[in-house]
């Protein structure tokens, strides 16, 4: 090993290639101009090109590669919704999320752990074995615990916080991990690598549009021409559809977690509690990783609130309470663009060739794998919805079709 490493370090031809050349120069047109380099940005990029041929993408992100909120999540995967329509969409995201790392020959670190759901009330129990028989139904793998399978499952976690007793559990096994910054290394590793543009620092700033189509997208670098464009920018969305006059209702909420220093392993499962508001997991590092709900008021800012801080603490504390001599390691938000039934926009806009993927809330990070998928699909079709997507259209609301995944994540929002 020590003679390798040398003679790689003297030879002016290595063996290791880099991941990412340096950016092309911005092209002057584009077959499909995708703005956003986040998670579902590049992964529409590389389907585009492994499942339809199509490597002529620009991809547009106005930082740098998954720096929005894919940087920012918690990595949570799973698939144990409320609604059918949403329980269908997640399982396929699960299912290929297991193969990922081999596909993208990229090591995205998955990892099965499950999570746990805490039930502090009759409602929230009755609740809970409703979600359960419709995963059931559909093929996620959840089932109910009582206080004794959660004690075994979880030795260290108190059962009774307060005023708010543990009296079930949803146990939903497919519960998941990745690092979030290999899924959109790995994504536009592929991409680039079949022939798309990745373009950082550069800004979508305004639209060109003639008889309902974009015809070019305005950037800080310049004009772009294109055939199509895939918004993809989370908790920017509306700033974005306002450019084109789209009415959607979206609202944009700060989302904040927070990390304790690491300690040694203690946590395997995921445990959330929604009237705590609250969810605690040990990532493989072995820090202690809180978060909960968004915050209560619309703001579009990264910022870190001590107010916030403080209540998460407490509940955490309240679930496990020897976490009170922990010591806070760094504190971070991103932001959610929230619909008002807690489900995405994908699919088709007003504007013939302009396509959506928005409204994500705290879900888009699970999401990202099928996202790619039916997106690319979507772009590939000429505008043909994909069946697994077509209930989230944007046309819904006007429709009164919404499909309510209130309280479907582990904090509730």
């Amino acid at each position: 090993m020590p003679f390798s490493l040398l003679r790689n370090a003297l030879s002016s031809d290595p063996c290791a290639k880099p991941d990412f050349p340096p950016p092309p120069p911005l092209g002057r047109s584009y077959d499909v101009v995708i703005i956003g380099g986040g998670g579902h940005g590049v992964a529409t990029a590389y389907y585009l090109a492994t499942r339809h041929g199509i490597a002529n993408v620009a991809v547009l992100e106005k930082g740098y590669l998954g720096g929005g909120n894919t940087a920012r999540n918690t990595a949570v995967i799973r698939s144990n919704y409320l609604t059918p329509e949403s329980v269908k969409f997640y399982i396929a995201s699960v299912d290929l999320y297991r193969d990922l790392s081999n596909e993208l020959d990229f090591n995205i670190m998955y990892s099965e752990r499950g999570q746990l759901t805490l039930a502090h009330t009759d409602g929230a129990v009755r609740a809970f074995r409703q979600r359960c028989e419709v995963n059931r139904h559909l093929g996620a793998r959840s089932e109910m615990l009582d206080r004794q399978q959660i004690k075994e499952l979880v030795p260290c976690l108190n059962l009774d916080p307060g005023h708010l007793p543990v009296l079930a559990g949803l146990w939903h096994i497919d519960g998941a991990t990745a690092r979030h910054d290999a899924i959109a290394w790995g994504y536009a590793r592929g991409a680039i690598a079949r022939g798309a543009h990745f373009h950082p620092l550069t800004e979508a700033q305004d639209f060109v549009v003639e008889n309902n189509r974009v015809t070019a997208v305005k950037t800080n670098r310049g004009l772009i021409q294109c055939g199509c464009v895939v918004q993809a920018v989370a908790g920017s969305s509306s700033l974005l559809l306002n450019k084109l006059g789209i009415r959607a209702p979206i609202h944009t909420y700060p989302l904040q977690a927070m990390v304790t220093q690491p300690v040694k392993p203690f946590l395997d499962p995921l445990v959330s509690s929604s009237a705590l508001h609250c969810y605690v997991q040990q990532t493989g590092r072995g820090e202690i990783l809180i978060g909960g709900g968004s915050d209560p008021y619309p703001l579009y800012s990264s910022r870190a609130t001590l107010d916030l801080k403080e209540g998460l603490l407490a509940h955490a504390v309240e679930m496990f309470p020897f976490l009170a001599d922990a010591k806070l390691m760094r504190q971070w938000a991103g932001i959610t663009d929230m619909t008002p039934d807690y489900s995405p926009i994908m699919g088709r806009s007003p504007i013939d060739n302009y396509y959506l993927d928005a409204g994500w809330g705290t879900y888009g990070f699970k999401a990202t794998p099928i996202c790619g998928v039916t997106m690319a699909e979507l772009v590939a079709s000429g505008g043909e919805t994909p069946e697994l997507i077509q209930p989230f259209s944007l046309d819904r609301f006007s429709r009164f079709r919404q499909i309510n995944e209130m309280g479907a994540t582990a904090a509730s929002h």
